[in-house]
């Protein structure tokens, strides 16, 4: 048997931003269905975050949300087991009170986890691990412990992983505590990585710049042969456009294809504008694009680099700058405390832009 695998779907992701909601809905529409369709694929695990925000979700959101996702489950037959997430739940301390459970009530499909619960899909014995909090962490440990199944399906927070990509999580559980288990699948990073036995998943589509250039999608496992399948998503959302006129001409900015930034969020970065007039030709015809964003970077010589790709890199690292900054200072306090409570703020303050 096949499940389709797939987590930290964020609705509402950016302050409920309408056509963030129009780029997930891409996903769904063109990607997730039509291969769980063309695959007779019946059966969904959500590994967590289904929503963005713990305490609301607009109605515009939530519509959305049920018009490209849970109305299309349903419609389908598909059976989707969803695993509180830590974005889900309401107070910090406990998954009881989650946005899945509140928000799913009318659909029959849909099996809501919010303790860890041993379960059987296709002959597979598995155990679901929402996020673990004061209330469920004894009960969590306790079963992680003590139980038979080979595999594992949550949302967890382990130490040594990549958050993002290129930016390590230093707190969180000791993942060898999973060394038992053939298979731990899991939600919560949004950057894919595997180590050993652990899967982080990520999350199938682009939200913040922290995803530019780091692959998305969703995973099929296989409860027969245990092999762990990637479908990409090739929908992107983030663009940097190096801007370089020595050789260019105005027909060719003319003839360019600008479509693709439609809806996305765009960085123009200037390594050299000889001709202002063509310049300007060029941005409006990226403005006209009808991008979500447009940033233009032209100021870049303060920055002490020699490499162009290094430009580009650098003038949009904000939490590369930040560690720099960090890294620089004269403190007694540990540093990567710091530099990771930085990260959690910068995260936090993407997801509300």
């Amino acid at each position: 048997m096949k499940i389709a695998l797939v987590t930290d779907l964020h609705f509402g992701a950016r302050n409920d931003n309408i056509k963030v909601a129009l780029n997930q809905k891409k996903f769904y529409d063109e990607v997730f269905f039509p291969y769980l369709k063309e695959h007779n694929i019946d059966t969904v695990i959500d590994l967590g975050d289904t929503f963005d925000r713990r305490k609301y979700i607009s109605f515009t959101s939530l519509k959305a949300a049920k018009s490209m996702f849970f109305d299309p489950l349903k419609e389908n037959n598909i059976t989707t087991h969803m695993i509180v997430g830590n974005h889900d739940a309401v107070y910090r301390n406990t998954n009881e009170l989650n946005s899945v459970y509140l928000l799913t009530q009318e659909y029959p499909n849909i099996i809501e986890y919010h303790q860890p619960t041993e379960i059987n899909i296709g002959g597979c014995e598995m155990l679901i691990v929402p996020w673990i909090c004061k209330d469920n962490e004894k009960q969590s440990y306790q079963m992680i412990k003590g139980t038979t199944a080979q595999i594992v399906m949550g949302h967890l927070e382990l130490k040594g992983f990549q958050m993002n990509k290129g930016y390590v999580v230093q707190e969180g559980a000791d993942h060898t505590i999973y060394d038992k288990f053939d298979m731990v699948c899991t939600g919560h990073y949004h950057h894919k990585s595997t180590e050993k036995n652990i899967n982080y998943l990520g999350s199938p589509y682009e939200m913040t710049w922290m995803d530019y250039e780091d692959p998305k999608g969703f995973h099929i496992f296989d409860t027969e042969t245990r092999e762990l399948t990637r479908v990409v998503n090739p929908n992107r959302m983030f663009y940097k456009l190096w801007y370089n006129d020595t050789n260019l001409t105005f027909e060719e900015v003319m003839a360019m294809d600008f479509t693709p930034y439609q809806n996305a969020y765009v960085k123009v970065i200037v390594s050299n504008k000889t001709n202002p007039y063509l310049f300007d030709t060029y941005v409006d015809k990226v403005e006209q694009a009808d991008p979500i964003n447009l940033q233009v970077v032209e100021d870049h010589l303060h920055l002490d680099i020699d490499d162009d790709e290094d430009i580009v890199n650098e003038a949009e690292d904000t939490p590369t700058i930040l560690e720099s900054y960090v890294d620089g200072l004269d403190i007694a306090t540990d540093k990567e405390k710091v530099k990771e409570l930085l990260r959690s703020l910068h995260d936090r303050a993407l997801s509300i832009i």
